[in-house]
């Protein structure tokens, strides 16, 4: 009821709202709907805070009856935003395929003590309807925060404001926008690809897209097109990954968004012939431990660019610190040939196998309790087996083997 330039508010709000049904009146797949609320009962009378109605339903070619309801209408009830909003996810029909956008017209804030921000944030993260718009009309400045936790809050405090972020809303709203995303060297040129990123919902954490990144045939970036009125958090699942937060698009253009994620490879390799199977490398970053990547032998894997520390799951454990991984090079990780231990016995029995370092014994295993023989891949070095038969109930009966092992050599030991 307040007033404006020309008007009341309320009258001025409808016109605007009128020539922007207009102009969608050409759109192709575009579908519009009206919701109103405190439109049926009297504030001071009998204040009602489910007072809200879908009074113009979805269908094609239905501008003409949104703008006659918006003729007949008077405002006279309170504000119940949270409740509308709720309802509002029910008025969307069943697509799989299509944007469901809310647009936000208030002059007030919420007075029926519901939750406006939790309520878009449930809504969003279901992937009922996209982030809503939300169009505040000459709103006290005190009020406008609490309107960004709800959506995109635009603020139209005067009349040509007014139809200027109606224009930029329903632009948003409809225009193709297009991005490319520079994964960017240690020079900054966008050279690196082939790699997985997603594109999370900022606002409500729900994943959006996934695109393997890809150069055209002009050895340029793809070219995505990515929904304007969401903001973004982009991961990208380079080793480790990298993450970009609060991306916003610019509706109707080209947007690019820049990361940094200069790479280079790992290789590991065997020397000379090997016994393994399957083995593995634990792949940190130096001086962390938390694993960021099991890298199996003989393979090549990307990295970014930095330092890293890698534990080779070979018996012993090799540890590697500080290897370095530079932009576009190959690092060779070159893993000593192995040795065979055969070990037999007459009899069961409790038994454990070291490895000497510095005079002290590390342990590496136990040996089985009841196999006779067992065949153990072992890194070159010096051992010592450790081994007591079952029916032996005397510590003396205790016996050592010494041994050492040399790369492609085999040692048969009998306890």
């Amino acid at each position: 009821m307040g007033q404006w330039q020309s008007g009341d508010k309320n009258k001025v709000a409808k016109r605007l709202l009128g020539q922007a049904l207009d102009s969608l009146k050409g759109q192709p797949n575009v579908q519009v709907a009206l919701r109103v609320y405190g439109h049926t009962k009297f504030y001071k009378q009998d204040r009602d805070c489910e007072d809200t109605e879908l009074v113009v339903p979805f269908s094609a070619r239905n501008h003409d009856k949104i703008k006659t309801r918006l003729g007949e209408l008077r405002p006279k009830g309170t504000t119940l935003i949270a409740y509308s909003l709720e309802q509002a996810a029910n008025d969307f029909p069943p697509c799989k395929d299509c944007r469901n956008i809310i647009i936000l017209i208030t002059d007030g804030i919420e007075e029926c003590g519901g939750d406006p921000c939790a309520v878009s944030m449930a809504l969003q993260r279901k992937g009922i309807i996209l982030k809503p718009f939300v169009i505040g009309v000459g709103l006290d400045i005190e009020f406008k925060k609490t309107f960004e936790c709800i959506g995109n809050f635009y603020d139209a405090s005067n009349e040509s404001t007014f139809q200027d972020v109606l224009g930029i809303v329903i632009s948003q709203a409809l225009n193709s926008t297009s991005a490319q995303v520079n994964l960017l060297d240690i020079a900054g040129n966008p050279t690196e690809t082939n790699v997985n990123m997603t594109f999370y919902d900022q606002f409500s954490g729900r994943m959006a897209y996934n695109f393997v990144h890809t150069m055209n045939g002009y050895g340029n970036p793809d070219t995505l097109k990515i929904d304007p009125v969401i903001n973004y958090k982009l991961v990208v699942h380079t080793i480790p990954q990298v993450v970009k937060d609060s991306i916003e698009l610019t509706a109707g253009t080209h947007n690019i968004i820049g990361v940094d994620a200069a790479q280079g490879s790992l290789l590991l390799k065997l020397a000379g012939l090997g016994n393994y199977n399957k083995l593995k490398a634990i792949v940190r970053e130096q001086g962390s431990m938390e694993t960021l990547h099991l890298q199996d032998l003989n393979t090549q894997e990307r990295y970014l660019v930095g330092k890293y520390d890698l534990e080779i799951l070979t018996m012993p454990r090799i540890y590697v610190e500080g290897v370095d991984i530079r932009q576009s090079h190959t690092t060779t990780l070159e893993i000593p040939q192995p040795g065979i231990c055969s070990v037999s016995r007459d009899a069961d029995g409790y038994g454990s196998l070291y490895v000497e370092k510095n005079n002290q014994l590390v342990w590496l295993c136990n040996l089985s309790e009841e196999s006779k023989r067992e065949t153990l891949t072992l890194q070159p070095g010096k051992y010592k087996i450790i081994f007591r038969p079952k029916g032996a109930r005397e510590s003396i009966f205790t016996v050592e083997k010494n041994f050492r092992i040399s790369s492609g050599s085999s040692v048969a030991i009998k306890l």
